[in-house]
């Protein structure tokens, strides 16, 4: 029987997605860069993929990948990359000014409360994560929430899920699920702790090798049915 659950957050609770679009069109304009065209963004969101790859195998340090992402990619659009640091500083603000719920997120998880133990799990940097997470309310709803900025480690390290198990007093790994939009850190971060796991994948991607998903969903409701199973 299911009776915590770890919610990730961009794009599983809140749509990050449209969110960093916004962000990074304001701030080209705020830095009088000109327009950027959304084959600018599908670059940058190749590039930036690539870093929080890179992160979660802890093969660069987080603070110096978020900088690095946008110097690679000025380079390739004939930016001078020495703004890298101040733009993403802007970026980053601005993260906060668009909130926008995925699917019946934030009733879904209202609807939740008192039944299971829920929090927040999020490798996204502790400014925005908190900022978003007042804005949209979710802080007053799930019993605690877990950033890798203050825990001291990313998703899908054993070190962070260790550092939630230690926290919310876990004692029977049975009981406790991860519902997530990405594999690298969501699933994968499931299997190495020994939980359960759920990939929220509405785009119904094929399932690749490597991964044990337990459950395989294309809209958050469908939680509903697992857990009453």
């Amino acid at each position: 029987m299911i009776k915590t659950i770890l919610w990730d957050f961009d794009n599983t609770l809140l749509n990050f997605d449209v969110a960093e679009k916004a962000a990074i069109v304001s701030t080209f304009e705020k830095f009088n860069l000109g327009t950027c065209t959304n084959q600018m963004l599908r670059r940058y969101e190749k590039i930036n993929k690539e870093y929080w790859h890179m992160i979660e195998d802890k093969k660069i340090n987080k603070q110096t990948a978020l900088v690095k992402r946008y110097e690679d990619f000025f380079i390739e659009y004939g930016i001078d990359k020495k703004i890298a640091k101040d733009f993403n500083d802007e970026y980053t603000k601005a993260l906060g000014n668009t909130i926008e719920y995925v699917e019946n997120s934030f009733e879904l998880v209202s609807s939740l409360k008192g039944k299971y133990k829920q929090y927040i799990v999020s490798n996204g940097a502790k400014n925005v994560q908190t900022v978003r997470m007042k804005k949209s309310n979710f802080d007053k709803i799930v019993d605690g929430t877990f950033i890798s900025d203050i825990v001291g480690a990313e998703k899908p390290s054993i070190e962070f899920f260790n550092h939630v198990f230690e926290k919310i007093k876990a004692t029977d790994k049975s009981e406790i699920i991860i519902i997530g939009d990405s594999l690298s850190s969501d699933i994968k971060g499931g299997n190495n702790a020994g939980i359960k796991t759920c990939w929220y994948n509405p785009k119904k991607k094929g399932i690749p090798s490597g991964y044990l998903i337990d459950y395989n969903i294309q809209s958050l409701n469908e939680i509903l049915s697992i857990l009453n199973s």
